[in-house]
């Protein structure tokens, strides 16, 4: 409570900046955040908290912190922020071109591959963060999800009160997917190559003989694929991209064999 209180001053106030005991909190939050020990939104009841007073944190250590110079062999950076370090005793697997700033956490047993994941973030255990995937500040990645070559999971910081993109438990993510604008993924649910999803898109369950339309969350285990509907315009009607659910993930212990499944059952491309 000390901490939030000394950053919503410092939101306020940002002469407090200059202050070594407001800088100091701001780096605890940073701390507790690269720890695990802290998180931007997390689990509460059905749904997910977001907590603001952190989200500000990360916001004003930027302020605080000096450009410096960061050599690592022959690769030069320049930048404010440190590069995430220590991966042999956190029991991570970073393969050589994939970063991690500091105040980013990666939980025992992340496998990344060549990708980037911005400070903020939560990736949870045994999650693959696959080849040029990119995680956002603040975004939540949760256990055991594969995020295939090329997915950006998009960052926020502003608006404060904005929810970031939530990845839930036992996701499968296919390549180049886009997920941005606070969208929620459930738990075990199939997204197909190049599924892009907004606060705004249509979500468009179309197994029953009705469709039912979603915003901004995929069910749990949901298998989805790209898809369009027709909107009329001024100057006539056009197809806009929407993401339809085409079947279900069969809930199984083994979700292993319930991904290759859905994947079969319904032709998903990955």
């Amino acid at each position: 409570m000390e901490l939030k209180n000394i950053i919503e001053a410092a939101w306020e106030d940002r002469n407090l900046l200059k202050e070594p005991q407001t800088q100091q909190a701001i780096e605890s939050v940073i701390e507790a955040l690269d720890k695990g020990s802290s998180r931007v939104a997390e689990p509460a009841g059905q749904g997910w908290q977001v907590n603001e007073w952190i989200k500000k944190a990360v916001i004003l250590y930027f302020p605080i912190r000096q450009m410096e110079l960061v050599e690592v062999g022959p690769f030069e950076f320049h930048d404010k922020m440190k590069l995430k370090s220590g991966y042999r005793e956190l029991g991570v697997r970073v393969v050589p071109h994939a970063i991690a700033r500091y105040g980013a956490y990666i939980s025992k047993g992340v496998v990344m591959m060549p990708s980037y994941v911005n400070i903020g973030a939560y990736v949870d255990s045994g999650t693959m963060v696959d080849t040029w995937a990119t995680v956002g500040s603040c975004a939540q990645v949760g256990k055991d999800v594969h995020l295939s070559g090329g997915v950006g999971v998009g960052g926020v910081l502003e608006p404060i009160q904005a929810a970031p993109v939530i990845i839930e438990d036992g996701a499968f993510i296919g390549s180049r997917c886009i997920l941005v604008e606070g969208v929620r993924v459930g738990k075990e649910a199939v997204l197909g190559a190049n599924v892009t999803l907004t606060a705004s898109s249509k979500i468009i369950d179309v197994t029953g003989t009705e469709p039912v339309i979603y915003k901004g969350e995929v069910p749990a285990r949901s298998v989805v694929i790209p898809g369009s509907y027709t909107k009329a315009f001024p100057a006539g009607s056009y197809q806009v991209p929407a993401a339809l659910i085409i079947g279900k993930r069969k809930a199984s212990t083994d979700l292993k064999t319930s991904l290759n499944e859905a994947l079969r059952e319904n032709d998903v491309a990955v």
